[in-house]
């Protein structure tokens, strides 16, 4: 005679949501490697701003910034909206300004319009673009700087 063993429905559901969860979770693990403008530019080693180039004239060095793969609550935003974000990027960090940038008392009466270490909005489609070890950057002209801003997460595309 075999004996039966009575569970719970509720213990069962919960068994069974248990396994799922973990399920779900182990297909979600980041496999793919994190882009370098995801990190902030503030944290960047000095000995790795060294290496990249320096702007000469009125031109300044930028780190254009990309949302991250995953919104506040967790959800994953798809490749293809990242990558056209990310092509028509308009909040970048400062990194060096060139030696003439913004000593044009005639096109600057005010001074500067940013400074190192700032967060500044600049034109969609606005400098050069290329990559350094995996970072992209950019350099641009002076007086593509349209705004600075506290926070580039505070910034949505349109």
């Amino acid at each position: 005679m075999t004996k039966k063993l009575y569970v719970p429905a509720g213990m069962t559901d919960k068994i069974k949501a248990e396994k799922a969860d973990k399920a779900i979770k182990a297909g979600f693990r980041d496999n793919q490697p994190k882009s370098k403008n995801e990190d902030d530019p503030s944290q960047i080693e000095p000995s790795s701003l060294e290496r990249l180039p320096q702007p000469t004239g009125y031109r300044m060095l930028i780190i254009p910034y990309y949302p991250s793969e995953r919104t506040k609550g967790g959800l994953y935003v798809p490749d293809q909206v990242r990558e056209r974000e990310a092509f028509a990027t308009v909040a970048a960090y400062v990194v060096k300004l060139g030696p003439d940038a913004y000593k044009d008392s005639q096109k600057f009466p005010t001074g500067a319009w940013c400074s190192e270490k700032d967060w500044v909005l600049i034109g969609r489609y606005a400098g050069n673009r290329f990559k350094v070890e995996g970072l992209e950057v950019r350099i641009i002209n002076d007086d593509n700087i349209i705004a600075t801003i506290l926070d580039p997460k505070d910034i949505s595309y349109v």
